[in-house]
């Protein structure tokens, strides 16, 4: 049965439609963003560490006419947003939509100003999840959620190890402008989109051991991470478009950033690619160059990396960064002089 609601943002109402528009969990590519990253919470943090649960939740109650200013994940449901817009004019009865959720450790009380500052910004958030300080992961699953974007590293290691793409995310002190037309997704390869099978040659071997693995398993797919999952179901929504002629102005666009130099360990990464059956639509091989000059070009609504060195050069540049902690890496911290070729 349809049941006929009104939707309103601020006060005003932006369309009359019914429950059915939105899609079902299971058709939806679902992003799961918490409030620490979606909006800038630092000095309620700052009340809760100091003063407790019971100061915290007054202060959020005596401030919930007051929106959050938007934090680092903000661009990007902005952008998912955007491409929902221009699916709906291509396929208006499709569910294949990206469905967002907003994810909180909090208590029901702070979800009236968490609704205020959706509405205040023109959000189209419609899923909470308020946990009450329990941990969100059965719920991930329960809406078969693509990715999961936090600021609690603990959560988002404990959503890899349950098999959901997840990320911690990092608030850049200056940001660079990016675009508002176009959705723009950078990954890392090895630990993010490939296993850790390389980087494990490399950390244990040196890099010539690891040139000489490469070469000798050119052929030999790269087993998947922790984030293919999430590349495969961008690609499905960028075929989406191909379909309606629209593969030059595509709202979605996929860059792979890597480390790897191309004519000594590219063609393995190349390869899995296409047997996967996924297009990136630009591939950066650095050979061990800086990545954050490449990133502040590319201006990506997030860029995804295991290492936290990488990670932390994208933010200094400006780039919105979130980090995979997956795979040998996490073990073996990044060093400047070594990593020349991975």
């Amino acid at each position: 049965m349809t049941h006929d609601c009104l939707l309103w943002r601020g006060d005003y109402c932006i369309s009359y439609c019914s429950f059915s528009c939105f899609p079902k969990p299971e058709n939806a590519v679902t992003i799961a963003v918490s409030s620490r990253v979606l909006f800038r919470t630092e000095k309620e943090q700052k009340v809760f560490e100091q003063k407790g649960i019971e100061e915290y939740l007054r202060y959020q109650v005596e401030h919930e006419n007051e929106p959050f200013a938007p934090g680092p994940a903000f661009p990007f449901v902005k952008a998912l947003e955007t491409v929902n817009n221009r699916l709906r004019e291509l396929y208006p009865d499709s569910e294949e939509l990206f469905d967002i959720v907003l994810v909180t450790y909090n208590h029901a009380h702070v979800g009236i100003r968490l609704i205020n500052t959706i509405n205040y910004h023109n959000l189209f958030i419609e899923r909470f999840c308020m946990t009450g300080g329990s941990s969100p992961i059965g719920y991930l699953k329960a809406w078969h959620t693509n990715l999961y974007l936090s600021a609690d590293a603990e959560k988002v290691q404990e959503a890899l190890a349950e098999g959901i793409a997840a990320a911690t995310m990092f608030m850049p002190e200056k940001q660079i402008e990016v675009s508002e037309t176009q959705l723009r997704v950078a990954f890392d390869g090895d630990a993010v989109l490939f296993s850790d099978e390389s980087e494990r040659i490399f950390k244990a071997h040196g890099l010539d051991k690891f040139f000489e693995h490469e070469r000798e398993n050119e052929n030999r797919l790269l087993d998947h991470g922790p984030l293919k999952g999430f590349l495969e179901v961008l690609g499905k929504l960028q075929k989406k478009f191909y379909a309606k002629g629209h593969r030059m102005d595509c709202p979605i666009r996929t860059y792979l950033v890597t480390a790897r130099s191309a004519a000594s360990s590219g063609i393995r990464a190349l390869k899995t690619l296409r047997a996967w059956g996924l297009e990136m639509d630009e591939a950066l091989f650095l050979a061990g160059a800086p990545k954050g000059p490449m990133l502040e070009k590319i201006r990506p609504h997030i860029y995804f990396d295991d290492q936290m060195f990488h990670v932390e050069g994208a933010v200094e540049m400006g780039a919105i960064a979130a980090h995979v902690p997956y795979g040998i890496a996490q073990k073996y911290p990044h060093k400047k002089s070594t990593n020349a070729g991975k």
